[in-house]
Parts: structure tokens; sequence; C-alpha cells
């Protein structure tokens, strides 16, 4: 049951962002100070990436583990109310995902998924630069076309 009415939960539910999220401007930040140049939510591509490294040929794709359904995450919890709603935004959102990854490894892109649960929470600083590096080393060095980067799992 909702503890909220609905014009107070569409009120709450308005003021999530979809970009510049604290989490993206810290790795973005991150990422700037190593050395690289990208663009930003660029229209141009395919689900608009968090960020894109085009002389790399590679995305970035921050998920909220919310918004993204992140299975066994701590962070995603299955709302309890209005579900029929919340089962078909989630499959949306989980099918639109699929569907633009497999546009970026038709045109040969690497791809990379961030997953919140990875980057926030206790000790975010230190885990910021260890997704930081783990991106780093992924451009520079790996040549896997897709990189997953997955936080804490549910207890």
């Amino acid at each position: 049951m909702d503890t909220m009415t609905s014009e107070q939960r569409h009120l709450t539910m308005s003021h999530n962002r979809s970009r510049n999220t604290s989490p993206e401007v810290r790795l973005r930040r991150e990422l700037h100070r190593a050395g690289f140049r990208y663009r930003v939510c660029d229209r141009h591509y395919p689900g608009s990436p968090d960020i894109v490294l085009p002389r790399y040929y590679a995305v970035i794709f921050i998920n909220g583990c919310f918004w993204h359904a992140h299975a066994d995450c701590r962070y995603f919890r299955f709302p309890s109310s209005n579900q029929s709603f919340w089962i078909r935004k989630f499959m949306h959102n989980k099918s639109r995902d699929e569907r633009n990854i497999r546009e970026y490894q038709e045109r040969s892109w690497r791809i990379c998924v961030i997953w919140e649960c990875a980057i926030r929470g206790a000790h975010a600083r230190r885990k910021i630069d260890d997704v930081t590096a783990k991106v780093i080393h992924w451009l520079e060095e790996d040549g896997d076309p897709f990189l997953e980067i997955r936080g804490e799992r549910k207890a």
C-alpha cells in the first residue's frame, strides 16, 4: 500500500532526473581528469548514451538500479502499488536497453554498462575510482566489446 496520494507520488517521481545524476557527473569528472574527451547524452546515438567516446567507438550507459530493474540488487525493490504499470514500465525499459545494445554491437561499437550500485553507497569515492580505473583499462587496453560493472548483490 502506498503511503502517498497519487498527486504526491507523481510529484516525487517527477523530480527524478534521467541525466546529469550525481554518479554520472562524478564518473565523467574522473574520466575528464584522466584525459578522456567525450560527448554527453548525445541524441544522435541510439539510446542517448550517458557518455559517448567517438575516438574509441565506445558508449557508456549508467543505469539506475530501480529504473532498469537490476535483478538481485539491494537498490531495486518492486513497488507494491500499481503493479501492472510497473511491470510494463520495467519490461519496456529492459527491452529498450537490449535493443540499444544490439544496435551498437551491429555497428561494432563497444558498450559499457555501469550499474548505479557499483558507484553508490558507502565508500562511494573509492567505488568511483575503482570503476574509473576499470573503464580506463577497458578503453585503452582491453579489446572486449562489452563491459558490465555491477555492485553489491542483495544479502
